[in-house]
């Protein structure tokens, strides 16, 4: 009886220890990380907010059609730490965005680096380490 008690307490400690791990999304499972497209697009939208930053812009093709993309970064407080703030970018911005795309071939993705109209470059991959405290 007792080693019973002992196991279903070592069970249920068990999964409450990493219930929160199994909760978040693998962005692998998502995204393509083999093969990152670049693409050009004027910023739609900006929304700096858990617990994602997210980023929605137009992307026009050579036929001039235009399509809707969305990307996801990191979390703000893990922007802010990269440089990044809530008003870097602006509804207007035309941004080149590197991005892994969607294995579900819709437009969106996750964000690697986006190039600012004034030719700064930012990342903000989900996958990529935090930047190292100082």
């Amino acid at each position: 009886m007792k080693s019973r008690l002992v196991l279903a307490l070592f069970l249920v400690s068990g999964f409450l220890l990493f219930r929160p791990a199994l909760a978040h999304h693998g962005t692998n499972t998502e995204y393509d990380s083999e093969h990152p497209i670049t693409v050009v697009g004027t910023v739609t939208e900006f929304a700096f907010s858990n617990p994602h930053v997210q980023i929605y812009f137009d992307v026009k093709d050579a036929k001039g059609n235009v399509t809707h993309w969305g990307v996801e970064s990191a979390s703000p407080g893990r922007l802010v730490r990269a440089g990044w703030t809530r008003n870097v970018i602006k509804p207007g911005d035309q941004l080149t965005i590197t991005l892994e795309p969607a294995r579900s071939g819709q437009p969106v993705g996750g964000l690697k680096k986006v190039v600012l109209p004034d030719g700064r470059i930012l990342g903000g991959s989900v996958t990529d380490p935090p930047p190292a405290q100082q």
